[in-house]
């Protein structure tokens, strides 16, 4: 491969994982839905709010009964 390739290559690895980092988790996201409504971190009512918002994320983003993943096309 020549050095072009290799820069445009590197060039595209590098903007995925800009944007995949950029995504942030799961948790993270529920604990921003806890923190942004009051609760402080550590507090019972923050890890009751935490554990919720937790599974009620976990449930928005699995599959539904029976589906099957499909291939990634990457």
């Amino acid at each position: 491969m020549n050095s072009t390739k290799l820069r445009l290559l590197f060039a595209a690895m590098a903007l995925a994982t800009l944007t995949l980092s950029g995504c942030g988790s799961i948790e993270s996201a529920a604990q921003d839905d806890c923190t942004s409504i009051g609760w402080q971190i550590g507090s019972p009512g923050y890890n009751d709010c935490y554990k919720a918002r937790l599974y009620e994320r976990k449930l928005d983003y699995s599959l539904p009964p029976g589906d099957k993943p499909s291939p990634s096309l990457l």
